[in-house]
């Protein structure tokens, strides 16, 4: 299947300058780059991955086919405890439309309700070295940010799992870009996506005080770019 990505060739040293800019401005902000649009020094190529998550013009690039053995997604090298983290994200694959189940605000799904839409993948953000406190990016009716991991476990109390489901849908369009901005302290989680606070202060019970981020291996291809951390104080 072709890849849906608007814009790659040509405007290759165009997409070097803004990240270059990007890169600049996180420092000037306090915000340090785990990605500067040259190499993944600091991140765990899964071993065996051959290839699949690789950097073309200044993103990076994952076909979701990574043939390692164990481990698929990718990991930073560096654990963090307190934080907030910028990334850009977007799906690369044609989307189809598809019928997806309707989630409601109390985290529950909607019966057998399901919805149509233009799905282009799924994928995910792994907080403090855990999939469970995911942050999922994928293209169903309920919007990307909400944590999977506590919204679908019944075991969870009922603040918890409603909290973990996003406030609004502030996806762009497949194809296009998106940005989190991440905000992690204790075991609150805040998200906000292209500029909508989506998970207000939910709290993650258990989640492990520190830990790696991963960008995840769901089988889907996907980019990111501009990902920043700034450490916060205890």
């Amino acid at each position: 299947m072709r890849r849906y990505v608007p814009c790659l060739g040509w405007c290759g040293l165009v997409v070097a300058a803004l990240v270059c800019a990007a890169v600049v401005a996180a420092q000037e902000g306090g915000f340090v780059s785990l990605f500067d649009g040259k190499n993944l020094d600091a991140w765990k190529i899964p071993e065996g991955d051959n290839g699949h998550w690789k950097i073309v013009e200044g993103v990076i690039d994952y076909d979701g086919k990574s043939e390692a053995q164990g481990e698929k997604s990718l990991w930073t090298k560096e654990s963090f405890r307190n934080f907030v983290l910028k990334v850009d994200w977007r799906f690369t694959r044609e989307p189809v439309k598809m019928q997806r189940a309707v989630i409601l605000p109390s985290g529950d799904q909607d019966g057998n309700k399901t919805e149509e839409v233009l799905d282009a993948g799924d994928s995910g953000i792994y907080l403090r070295g855990t999939s469970v406190a995911q942050i999922n990016i994928w293209c169903w009716p309920v919007g990307s940010g909400e944590v999977w991991g506590y919204r679908t476990d019944g075991n969870q109390p009922a603040e918890v799992r409603r909290a973990c489901t996003p406030l609004v849908r502030a996806d762009n369009p497949p194809g296009q870009w998106n940005t989190f901005e991440v905000t992690m302290r204790g075991d609150r989680l805040t998200v906000k996506l292209n500029g909508k606070l989506v998970i207000d202060n939910a709290q993650l019970p258990g989640v492990p005080a520190e830990g790696a981020i991963a960008l995840q291996h769901h089988g889907d291809p996907i980019q990111f770019r501009n990902i920043q951390i700034k450490k916060l104080p205890d």
